[in-house]
């Protein structure tokens, strides 16, 4: 045998393992079922995940504020004082944090605007970021969720190995949406939830080429949290009772009422964060003082702390007074208000569940002492308020709607839920259109209402569309020059500059051809549109905006020292935004 060097056998060793991982791209991008396959793996690696990130969470407020395993920290009655010091604490551990990671120019990337505007791509620094904070957030006892984490941890783990496989854009964005909605799927016990949760708020749609593999994922995520003992939710409903008519008018009501508190509350969340912003604290001491304003509101309703799963147990078994519920919503409003502006991490898809069963439990009550010929079931009325604030909030009407019935197994209340979530869904798309998540992004300017894809868009900028096959001369130059120089025909429209290349307008050729107009002329007195032109970093949305608004047939590309670029016209862009679209939606329906 003859002798080899350590480099050849290495190379010998790689190019088998190098031709196997390019087999396994090529099956992947071409197979259906080896993309299912694929999706299902993802799958149990995020409810594997997402387990591990609740039951770090659950031990870490075992040990903090000394309660029994059995229990959860919002389902409390008391909590000593002098443990609420470690709502401050966590403040400097998330403050340390952010320390160690510098915030960027950017935020970071979850899921949702992952898939609307970068074609699925999640940075692994930002999913690292986003999991930890979270995961420090709620285990101190902040009032935040955990679904932040779970839905950037099973999107950032898709994103990753989509990307590594080299998949193509709607694949990638697939696989993100099956690893984010399967993590939450399998943190409720609910795969049907998980799968519409990555339906309607992480694609933006449903396609029949993305059911396979996103419904592979959410049981797959849920049978590997079920392996790792994650406790599901199940809350128990008055199974059997028959809804009225006027019941289902009611419970429409309900979710009108939902849907503008929602509203509130999503504006609140943004006032607050930004009121904090003008004070004269650094990004690393904001969640110190954060903590320390939680406190007080803790120590008066232990039920405010952490996503508010065990206070939703503790309200929905017991017949609480209006006024009880009513101070327990302000104070869980305050809280998560609080936790989000001063930089906790979290979201506000399990407080929102909590908060709404509080509106409908004071909603039924309200109504029987009014109508008491209605018989509005408490339990019930709270599942339905619990599933309209959060369709407020987080969006996702089928989503919250099936999640109902897989923790109730009530076929007749999830009649009465799809009424109240699709009546607040309307009210928010009409009044507000905007999601908790696509709310913080318009705040940062961002043109998203949903997760579908318009992330082509904004590749398709000015810069990259405009022609430069364009005429130009000065704007003090005459009629009889521009005659001479271009032919009646040979171009429509000569674009003018003055001596130092500043735009000056735009002269339609014909009209420099009329035989009553001066010869002597100058140009500057025909320009057009001297003030009307695009930058080059404005994307195709934005430029067929301002054609339709000058009602113009080009524009001029000026940059930002007034320079003449090129010019676009309105017919070839039209033209390239029908053929994109129509090339994403091919792409999105598996075509």
């Amino acid at each position: 045998m003859p002798f080899q060097s350590e480099a050849n056998i290495g190379k010998s060793v790689r190019r088998p393992a190098l031709r196997t991982v390019a087999w396994v791209r090529r099956e992947i991008q071409s197979s259906q079922i080896a993309f299912i396959i694929l999706a299902a793996g993802i799958g149990l690696v995020a409810g594997t995940m997402a387990a591990v990130a609740g039951h770090i969470s659950h031990a870490m407020q075992v040990m903090l504020y000394g309660f029994s395993p059995d229990l959860r920290l919002s389902g409390l009655l008391k909590v000593d004082p002098w443990r609420l010091i470690a709502l401050p604490i966590g403040g400097v551990v998330l403050g340390l944090v952010r320390f160690a990671f510098p915030r960027r120019s950017r935020a970071p990337v979850d899921a949702v605007e992952a898939n609307a505007l970068h074609g699925g791509r999640i940075p692994l620094r930002d999913t690292i970021i986003v999991s930890l904070q979270t995961l420090i957030s709620n285990g101190f006892g902040a009032s935040v969720g955990l679904e932040a984490a779970y839905a950037q941890m099973g999107g950032g783990v898709a994103s990753k190995v989509g990307q590594w496989l080299d998949l193509k854009r709607a694949s990638l964005r697939t696989l993100v949406g099956a690893g984010a909605g399967s993590a939450i799927g399998a943190a409720f016990g609910a795969p049907l939830a998980g799968s519409f949760y990555a339906f309607e708020i992480v694609l933006g749609g449903y396609t029949p080429a993305s059911l396979a593999p996103v419904a592979a994922a959410s049981l797959a995520a849920v049978v590997a949290a079920t392996l790792m003992h994650n406790e599901p939710f199940v809350i128990a409903s008055t199974i059997g009772r028959d809804i009225a008519l006027s019941g289902y008018l009611l419970y429409a009501i309900l979710g009108i009422l939902c849907a503008l508190v929602g509203i509130v509350i999503i504006r609140l969340v943004a006032a607050a964060e930004g009121a904090v912003r003008k004070l004269p604290i650094g990004d690393v001491w904001r969640p110190l003082i954060g903590g320390a304003c939680l406190m007080p509101l803790a120590f008066f309703a232990p039920q405010v702390l952490s996503s508010g799963h065990g206070a939703m147990q503790l309200y929905l078994g017991q017949q609480a007074l209006i006024t009880t519920l009513l101070a327990v919503f302000a104070l869980k409003v305050c809280a998560s208000v609080l936790s989000l502006a001063f930089s906790f991490r979290g979201g506000l898809f399990f407080a929102s569940l909590f908060l709404g069963s509080l509106i409908g439990a004071v909603f039924a009550q309200l109504v029987d002492m009014v109508y008491p010929a209605a018989g509005l079931d408490v339990t019930n009325a709270a599942l339905v308020g619990m599933a309209a604030l959060a369709v407020a909030v987080v969006g996702g009407p089928m989503t919250m709607s099936l999640m109902v019935l897989e923790v109730t197994h009530d076929f007749a209340l999830t009649a009465a839920v799809v009424t109240a979530a699709l009546a607040s869904s309307a009210i928010v798309r009409e009044k507000f259109g905007y999601s908790f998540s696509t709310w913080r992004l318009h705040l940062r300017g961002e043109a998203v209402r949903t997760a579908r894809d318009i992330g082509w868009m904004r590749a398709l900028t000015a810069a990259t569309l405009m022609r430069k096959n364009h005429v130009t001369m000065h704007d003090h130059d005459s009629v009889t020059q521009l005659r001479e120089k271009v032919a009646l025909g040979s171009t429509s429209r000569v674009l003018l500059t003055d001596d130092r290349g500043d735009y000056r307008g735009i002269v339609q050729t014909a009209e420099a051809y009329v035989d009553t107009l001066d010869p002597d002329t100058p140009l500057s007195q025909l320009a057009k549109q001297t003030e009307v032109y695009v930058r080059p970093d404005m994307d195709i949305a934005a430029i067929l905006r301002v054609f339709d608004h000058f009602s113009v047939d080009d524009l001029a590309v000026v940059d930002e020292q007034h320079k003449l670029m090129g010019f676009v016209s309105e017919k070839y862009i039209n033209r390239r935004y029908v053929e994109e679209l129509e090339q994403s939606q091919k792409e999105f329906f598996g075509e």
